[in-house]
């Protein structure tokens, strides 16, 4: 047996403390063993055996192990459609935002005075919407458009009361119309599909029609057909949906010039690769008057302290997944890397570019629709973009296998249809293999069909950003001027609780970019996806032994989908045995805040169980609550260890209750960084888990997505996992349907989680997930002196996160935890949570990735700010002066001619000192933010959402 040198040992390189620093830590804490940590575990929850995985790979060995997994795909060129498109990212995107650490390992920009970048960038993004749809407010991105299809029914039925009908498109994406499908079975909505959506007006009374623009087949509706849907939908009080190609808008009449509502779809062809599906950045766009009812997030232009334009996520859109009162739907992780990456093709290509790009599509799809027509075939449609149907008598199935064997992929519509979709990718070759299939003679010269009566002007992009970088030179200046202003994990720790912001190792992200990863159709045959079923199908078998639990679904794209998928799976369980009434869905006061959005989305009525002081759930309160509903219990939904960082000892007692009244328990799988390797939510209590791969298992967050989201489920819930309408092998045919788009939901990055389990094997995990105890458990010791930790066990020991208390101190000194928080930044850090789930703290979660030199520069800057602290309160500085209430504090503060402040210039911006140590990320390698503290009160009362307008450059 070859023996691999310790150096090429995945785990060494992923845990960040070595052996010396782990034996300090642990000295620290009074400790002798990393195992001694399991003890914190209630015994009745704790494996009794390791983890059946197979032996750890090296980097290298994985890299070969994914490459042979890629090269068992078949790409071919995509011409299948349904809204996944062939494309070609530019190079100098691909390279600076999908290959960079600077943009995938950024956070969502909660704190936006550290985010101005990826800000700006989604800001683009929702310009390029805007123009593109004509309507004047879009949101930063939603998961996939069959997703943003069904939020934008819910914005229709929370602006329309009357009417329950939801009428489709017939020409509708089916996948997109199957997620609606799944939406209307909990929210009561009925679904109707129409050829003629005038006369389906006429006969139902709906609240919302889907339009889309261009249809599945290829169709293009005249102008005045879709005036005349949008002016009969209006007179009836319903609102109308354009389900719009962005590629196809720059040619045809904006959604908004011919009376849509909302606008939705996908960027995906905007130079994002197919990636078997996903992932893909979702796009909503509302009129005026609906902008309070958007799904996701919005960003919005604001002013700093200092009156510069400034960036920030606007309106309840921050986190209206914890507001739950103002929550409108349950989407937390979006799409952010992936809308970065569309925005930063419009920016690359402006509006020019764009228009070529299309009218090349347009054309080459018009020669190939003349070269069918001269050869005798029926063209399902004369209008059309980049898509025709074409009919062919009993010869569909045959002429579809023999595009295959030339390299192309069609759409078998039928056994006498197949389509044709022309993609941006498509070259003279593949043209001349379609020739060959269908016996063409094609001409360039020749064309036939056309846009209708669309007649797109050319008002669109107009801002200078997509005017100016058109050079790569340019482009990647800007790109990089913009990381500059961001700070993501390539710069330090970011120690947010609950988002496990971990290392996400090049080895892992290498092999999404391998062609037969990225450039796969997710309605590829089957044969052609071989690659992809053995990805899935080991990583699933390993995410099961690791949960305990007997299946896995990968589709959900985020950890709410997981949660919404998961509570469907046990409504259909319920339902399935009779029991409709059990609907009730019990939720501790302490839960993530996309439970209850999620329980309600699936017809769930939520019903809160207290918490105790100590932050566990009240038993006694559960007792009294399951007592209470007892006929009509459907769930429970909890988080373990809970939200407060805690293994609570009730959580096999409070299984059992549950089981004994007939319900099912949901285990939130978001702190599953503490459990694995440890124990198992499948075997002490849990019938469903979501896990959150953008978490625990490495995919990295990337500004604020993708995320994946996949659910565990014990055996009697596996007839209800999500399926698919054009993959029977995504999930049972007893399935409710599906939750996301694409049969396994964000598949292109799967390979980065495959890759961390495959090299960090049973033992590493274990490891991991014991490291993460001991940097949480190290940074609450060296704090306890001066902020208390909220919660602990029985102990004394936390988790993998720690609460800091600093309500004490905010009465002594009126210093809150976002002054904190921002203070942080001029110590080189981004902030942990503020605020939850508990109103004036801070919730620590250092990861095991973390050094201990990190872990301390962290805890030196924590009781340096605790000092300054002391000063306020002491008098020495004022209230309304100080560098807490002051920060953060920008170059331009520090280099203005007059400084007034009680308080230096270098303990302003240099607040841990020039320290010049190995360690980059302090000392001349200072982070400095674009802008002072944000003002968020005034972008909400002027909400800005798209670029500022060129006359504000003239200012």
């Amino acid at each position: 047996m070859v023996t691999q040198p310790n150096a090429h040992v995945f785990r060494s390189r992923h845990i960040g403390p070595d052996s010396t620093e782990q034996q300090e830590m642990l000295s620290e804490l009074g400790l002798s063993t990393l195992e001694e940590l399991v003890e914190a575990l209630p015994a009745d929850i704790r494996m009794d055996a390791p983890l059946q995985l197979p032996p750890a790979m090296t980097e290298q060995q994985v890299l070969v192990d994914l490459r042979q997994l890629a090269a068992m795909n078949s790409p071919r060129r995509a011409m299948i459609g349904l809204g996944y498109h062939g494309t070609v990212t530019p190079p100098v995107v691909r390279r600076n935002v999908l290959e960079n650490p600077s943009w995938y390992t950024a956070y969502t920009p909660y704190q936006p005075e550290i985010s101005q970048g990826r800000l700006e960038a989604l800001l683009n993004f929702q310009t390029v919407i805007s123009d593109l749809t004509g309507l004047p407010t879009a949101g930063s991105s939603l998961l996939d458009e069959g997703t943003a299809v069904a939020e934008a029914v819910g914005v229709a039925r929370r602006g329309v009361r009357k009417g329950s009908v939801v009428l489709l498109d017939a020409d509708l994406l089916p996948q997109s119309a199957a997620v609606v499908r799944t939406r209307a079975l909990a929210m009561g909505w009925q679904v109707v599909e129409a050829d003629d959506l005038v006369e389906g007006l006429q006969q139902h009374e709906a609240f919302a029609v889907v339009v889309q623009v261009p249809g599945a087949s290829g169709a293009i509706r005249p102008v005045s057909q879709l005036r005349a849907i949008a002016d009969k939908a209006h007179e009836n009080g319903a609102m109308v949906i354009a389900a719009a190609d962005l590629l196809a808008l720059t040619r045809l009449e904006a959604p908004a010039g011919w009376g849509a509502d909302i606008a939705v779809g996908s960027s995906q062809r905007f130079g994002v690769p197919l990636f078997y599906g996903g992932p893909h950045a979702g796009y909503i766009s509302v009129r005026e008057g609906l902008e309070r009812s958007l799904p996701g997030r919005l960003v919005g232009v604001s002013v700093d302290a200092d009156g510069a334009t400034a960036y920030r996520l606007a309106l309840q859109t921050r986190e209206q997944h914890i507001r739950r009162e103002k929550a409108t739907s349950n989407i937390c992780t979006a799409q952010v890397l992936l809308a970065v990456t569309a925005s930063m093709y419009a920016v690359y290509h402006g509006p020019q570019g764009l228009r070529e790009i299309a009218d090349a599509i347009h054309h080459n799809t018009r020669m190939v629709a003349a070269g069918l027509r001269s050869a005798g075939y029926e063209l399902a449609s004369d209008h059309f973009f980049d898509t025709v149907t074409v009919t062919t008598p009993g010869r569909a199935e045959e002429l579809v296998r023999q595009a295959r064997d030339n390299g192309l992929h069609l759409r078998l519509v039928n056994p006498d249809q197949v389509g044709i979709s022309i993609g941006e990718d498509v070259e003279e070759a593949d043209l001349a293999a379609l020739a060959e299939v269908f016996g063409l003679d094609l001409d360039a010269e020749a064309s036939h069909g056309s846009l209708a009566d669309h007649q797109r002007g050319e008002d669109y992009l107009l801002h200078p950003v997509f005017n100016s970088y058109h050079s790569e030179t340019l482009m990647l200046r800007y790109l990089r001027a913009l990381s500059d202003r961001d700070f993501a994990l390539d710069r330090g720790m970011i120690p947010l609780g609950s988002c496990t912001m971990k290392l996400n190792s090049v080895a892992e992200m290498e092999p999404i970019s391998y062609p037969g990863f990225a450039d796969l159709h997710p309605f590829a045959p089957a044969e052609d996806a071989r690659g992809y079923e053995e990805l899935v199908h080991r990583l699933g078998t390993w995410l099961a032994e690791i949960t305990g639990y007997d299946r896995v679904s990968l589709q959900p794209n985020s950890g709410a989908a997981g949660e919404y998928a998961g509570l469907m799976a046990i409504r259909s369980y319920h339902r399935a045995r009779g029991d409709e009434q059990r609907t009730v869905c019990l939720i501790p006061s302490s839960a993530h805040g996309t439970n209850a959005a999620s329980a309600a989305m699936a017809g769930m009525k939520v019903v809160v169980v207290k918490s105790r002081t100590d932050g566990s759930i009240d038993m006694d309160d559960l007792r009294a609550k399951i007592d209470k509903h007892r006929d009509e219990l459907a769930a429970i939904m909890v988080t373990y260890p809970s939200t407060h960082g805690v293994y609570e000892d009730t959580i096999t007692e409070l299984a059992s209750l549950v089981h004994e009244a007939g319900g099912q328990v949901y285990v939130d799988g978001a702190n599953m960084n503490a459990l694995t390797g440890l124990a198992q939510p499948g075997k002490f209590g849990g019938d469903v888990s979501h896990l959150n791969l953008h978490k625990t298992f490495a995919i990295p967050h990337g500004g604020g997505g993708p995320g994946v989201g996949p659910i565990g489920v014990r055996e009697h819930l596996v007839p209800y996992l999500p399926n698919h309408p054009l993959v029977a092998e995504a999930g049972p045919q007893t399935s409710y349907g599906p939750v996301a788009s694409a049969p396994y939901g964000s598949a292109g990055v799967l390979p980065i989680s495959y890759a961390y389990i495959a090299m960090m094997g049973a033992d590493g995990l274990r490891s991991a997930t014991l490291h993460a105890m001991l940097g949480a458990n190290y940074i609450g010791k060296r704090l306890e002196g001066h902020f208390p930790v909220l919660y602990a066990g029985d102990d004394g020991r936390v988790a993998h996160e720690c609460i800091l208390d600093l309500r004490p101190i905010t009465k002594t000194s009126h210093v809150t935890v976002d002054d904190v928080a921002k203070r942080l930044i001029d110590y080189g850090f981004h902030a942990p949570t503020m605020s939850f789930p508990v109103a004036g703290t801070l919730m620590v979660e250092p990861t095991e990735s973390e050094s201990k030199y990190e872990l301390d520069r962290f805890c030196d800057a924590m009781i340096k700010i605790r000092a300054e602290i002391a000063k306020v309160e002491s008098g020495e500085w004022s209230q309304q002066d100080n560098p807490l209430v002051n920060a953060p504090h920008t170059l331009a503060r520090l280099t203005a001619q007059e400084w007034t402040h009680p308080y230096g210039r270098a303990e302003a911006g240099y607040p841990a000192g020039r320290h010049t140590g190995p360690i980059a990320g302090v000392g001349q390698d200072k982070y400095w933010p674009a802008v002072a503290r944000i003002d968020g009160v005034y972008g909400d009362r002027n909400l800005v959402c798209s670029c500022p307008p060129l006359e504000s450059y003239q200012d």
